[in-house]
């Protein structure tokens, strides 16, 4: 009686937990095919409140005829009840390979297994079905071919994603997309940014003193008349120059910066000066200096589109991304056209600001007295500096200290320094400039080259590690020729290294050096780098070959290698850089 009791029990408990709970094959319904591809394409349909564990799906090939798995694509899962589980019908792809050894059909078998449960609380055995494929080797084989080729099709599709243009080279590949006028537009905007820079600079006491020398008379369109002329002059100065430079790959800046070139432009400066100042009036052409001042005392034209031309060769040649790309595209293309249409446009839009100052000049110019002979001596004195800042190029800094303090106080001097009569604050400008004029005599004959601390060597030197730190200038290691460069590279593989091109005459490159790898962040950031400064100063064959390698139209321009020694084109950067974006760009290498 208490067997059939037991039994009747049971009975009932499984009619209620069949009455509650799925059976297997409805819980679950296994499918595999094979597809045109030779992949079988496997799914595991689930019932509602069913759920499978990710790490009980088995797909394997159980026959042994050299067709095995070469690859399984899954679905992602997720974390359920602290397990990775696929709680919607999983579907499968699993790629097959074949040895080379075998041909023909071949029967393969395929085993599915995988293990769920019910969100009720029941979990099921694992369960497995197996299948059987014809699987046509040859088919297979072409299938794998193709595979290769999408696999390689869609990593060059990557790399050609991945690929990241240098900043002159988007700006060459910007010309070639670009139309005309959005391409004239964007250099002119160009143009418009660098003449914030220091190579326009100095243009400007240029072209306000030879506006100012025209004398009584001067018009306010004449004004506008000579201004424009000066920097069309300078355009096509520019245009001419870049357009030779793309084409023969040429440095845009060394070719009239040589020593006998520099003297003779600055004693055009000087020459101009002092006939500012009164001592004398150029006006007979007994040389060529004689000939464009005397062009740009009269009222021709002239000598102001001379200066202009000769300024913007010699003065400004500054090296900055927007020159550098029109030159990469001038170069990769041979499209001198429309190459130098960019570098006009550029030019012009260097050149507004310059207009602005020349009219102004003319505008606002006294009336003959007094003040037009103050007028004459404050240009007088800034045509000098424009020598003196041309000569820094050439000569020591020492020198060129020495010459700005000589003039610096025989402007303070000119201005009544030492006057007993006179404005009150006339004299303490010139009273100020000649106390720093002095110092800076003070400070070359102490040994500083620095203008703006010229009595640095009065501060007491405290000596620890950190200020040790501090005050190390960066080694470079100088080289002049690809074979001298390919020997540093060579000894210092599995090394980042930074190459610099530098010259003794390139503005921008001692503003390198004196604002930004001065810079205490920059300085310990570029520690991490093998430094290589390329002399460019000399402007040999050797030199030569050495820019035309790297692409180089003229310094500053910094390439990085990695620890293969490969450059790194995307990362070149050109023209003069703040410390702060530097740093940034530092970071990213």
């Amino acid at each position: 009686m208490k067997k059939i009791t037991l039994l009747l029990l049971s009975i009932m408990t499984m009619t209620v937990l069949a009455a509650d709970f799925l059976m297997p094959d409805q819980a679950f319904k296994p499918h595999a095919t094979l597809n045109q591809e030779m992949e079988i394409e496997a799914s595991v349909e689930i019932a509602e409140n069913i759920y499978l564990y990710a790490d009980k799906m088995g797909l394997e090939i159980t026959s042994d005829n050299g067709v095995t798995v070469k690859n399984i694509t899954s679905p992602e899962s997720v974390e359920h009840h602290e397990e990775q589980s696929y709680l919607e019908s999983p579907a499968f792809i699993v790629e097959l390979q074949r040895d080379a050894a075998i041909s023909g059909t071949q029967t393969v078998a395929f085993k599915l297994s995988y293990q769920g449960c019910s969100e009720d609380g029941l979990c099921y055995e694992p369960l497995s079905k197996e299948y059987t494929f014809e699987v046509d080797t040859l088919a297979l084989s072409i299938a794998e071919k193709n595979a290769e080729v999408k696999t390689l099709a869609k990593a060059d599709e990557k790399v050609v994603e991945d690929v990241e243009l240098s900043q002159t080279d988007a700006i060459a590949d910007a010309i070639k997309s670009g139309g005309i006028a959005l391409t004239l537009f964007t250099f002119f905007g160009f143009g418009l940014l660098l003449a914030m820079t220091p190579c326009v600079f100095p243009m400007i006491p240029i072209i306000s003193g030879l506006i100012i020398s025209q004398g009584e008379g001067l018009t306010t369109r004449k004004a506008f008349m000579l201004s424009l002329v000066y920097v069309l002059a300078m355009a096509v100065a520019y245009t001419i120059a870049g357009v030779l430079a793309g084409l023969f790959g040429a440095n845009l800046q060394a070719a009239l910066q040589t020593p006998w070139v520099i003297y003779s432009f600055s004693f055009v400066f000087v020459a101009l000066a002092f006939s500012m100042f009164g001592f004398y009036e150029l006006k007979l052409p007994d040389s060529f200096v004689t000939k464009i001042s005397s062009a740009s005392h009269g009222s021709g034209y002239i000598g102001v589109a001379i200066m202009g031309f000769l300024s913007a060769l010699i003065v400004g040649p500054c090296v900055a991304a927007p020159l550098a790309g029109a030159l990469v595209y001038i170069g990769q293309t041979g499209d001198a056209v429309l190459g130098g249409m960019a570098l006009f446009a550029m030019s012009i839009g260097m050149g507004v600001p310059l207009i602005v100052v020349g009219v102004s000049a003319g505008k606002f110019m006294p009336k003959p007295g007094a003040w037009m002979t103050m007028v004459s001596a404050i240009f007088g004195v800034m045509m000098l500096g424009v020598a003196i800042w041309m000569l820094e190029k050439i000569v020591e800094p020492e020198v060129t200290i020495l010459l700005y303090g000589f003039l610096g106080i025989g402007f303070a001097l000119y201005l009544g320094a030492f006057d007993r009569e006179g404005h009150i604050f006339k004299r303490s400008v010139a009273m100020i400039m000649f106390i720093y004029s002095v110092a800076l005599f003070i400070g070359v004959m102490a040994g500083s080259a620095n203008m703006l601390k010229p009595l640095a060597f009065l501060k007491p030197q405290v000596v620890n590690t950190t200020t040790q730190t501090d005050s190390e200038e960066l080694d470079f290691k100088v080289v002049k020729s690809i074979a001298e460069l390919d020997v540093v590279l060579q000894e210092n593989i599995g090394k980042k290294i930074l190459l610099d091109f530098s010259a003794e005459w390139c503005v921008a490159c001692k503003e390198l050096e004196e604002i930004t790898f001065v810079d205490k962040d920059v300085k310990t950031k570029m520690g991490e780098f093998i430094l290589v400064r390329a002399d460019v100063t000399d402007n040999g064959e050797k030199e030569k070959a050495l820019n035309k390698k790297y692409g180089v139209f003229g310094p500053p321009v910094m390439i990085f290698f990695d620890e293969e020694s490969n450059v790194q084109k995307s990362k070149t950067v050109v023209g003069f850089i703040e410390p702060k974006p530097f740093l940034e760009h530092l970071n990213k290498l």
